[in-house]
């Protein structure tokens, strides 16, 4: 029987090599596509040398700091990329997810606030569930997170989160609340207004601004409070808080989490305004791990982390 044309193309090429000529295409970078694949640079340049052998063109072509695609690698990715989607679809449909005994990396970009909300509970509960799993969590905010999915980065996105995903992407809801007020246990409470307004606040602001929407709101009352200290991320409120006087408004789910970590109280907020912002964390993912049995189970965890 005679070989179709077609198959003998894919005879003389190592199909490992694709989802490699993918993340080049995106990253523009032999680093930044190693990283993506978690490969080192020495062989994802090796990848790199083996495809131009076998496809016989330079694919891409240095100019500068970046990357640039050749008339042919244009080609092909628009070619590729459709069926390599399809593909991992595919088998990741077919092939079944034992959590106790299966070994799958998960990559999971997240927002600070919630990364401390899931550590380490959910890490704790993974690793009992699925001992050969491994997480690696992405810093992630609304910015970077369309970018992240729609080049393979991370396979799920938990945070709060604009419009502006990819096409493909799936998404759902998985938290909605408001604010409330951490204090060190060991303080007053609970927090009344005039205790808001006279004790010294922590203010979570990677922009270094000082003046929040609780700033907002008590204006609108005419009152005021004084934000002592800024923070560039949520995961200091932790050695910020514990042992002084000071307040820090923070969204509920992350507060069940740090009361639940030891040494904190929670108080409701102790004003209401129709200024004040709810907090509705989304998690969004890639369509083509959308039926894959390892991601729709690691979903599910994480649902239920902050549910919880």
């Amino acid at each position: 029987m005679s070989q179709h044309a077609d198959e003998s193309g894919l005879r003389r090429l190592d199909l490992n090599l694709l989802p490699v000529f993918a993340a080049l295409m995106r990253e523009r970078s032999v680093t930044r596509a190693g990283r993506a694949l978690f490969l080192s640079q020495p062989a994802t340049s090796a990848a790199l040398a083996r495809l131009r052998e076998a496809l016989k063109d330079e694919l891409l072509v240095r100019n500068g700091r970046t990357l640039e695609p050749t008339a042919r690698a244009t080609r092909l990715l628009a070619e590729l990329e459709p069926c390599l989607n399809t593909l991992a679809r595919t088998l990741g449909e077919a092939t079944p997810f034992d959590p106790a005994a299966d070994h799958r990396t998960f990559r999971v970009g997240c927002t600070d606030d919630v990364a401390v909300a899931l550590l380490p509970a959910f890490t704790v509960r993974l690793r009992k569930l699925a001992p050969r799993c491994d997480l690696v969590l992405r810093q992630a905010d609304y910015r970077t997170i369309p970018r992240m999915l729609d080049s393979g980065e991370i396979g799920t996105a938990v945070a709060y989160m604009e419009d502006d995903l990819p096409a493909t992407a799936k998404q759902r809801v998985v938290r909605r609340g408001g604010f409330v007020v951490v204090r060190d246990a060991g303080t007053p409470g609970p927090v009344d207004l005039d205790a808001y307004c006279a004790r010294p606040h922590v203010l979570v602001t990677p922009q270094g601004d000082l003046h929040g929407f609780a700033d907002a709101a008590l204006e609108a009352v005419g009152r005021s409070r004084r934000v002592v200290l800024g923070l560039p991320d949520y995961g200091l409120v932790r050695r910020a808080i514990l042992g002084t006087d000071m307040l820090c408004t923070v969204p509920c789910f992350l507060a069940e989490a740090l009361v639940a970590s030891g040494g904190f109280a929670a108080d409701p907020l102790p004003f209401e305004r129709p200024e004040t912002p709810s907090v509705e964390i989304r998690m969004a993912w890639r369509a083509t791990v959308d039926h894959d049995p390892a991601e729709e189970w690691l979903r599910a965890r994480i649902v239920e982390a902050l549910a919880r």
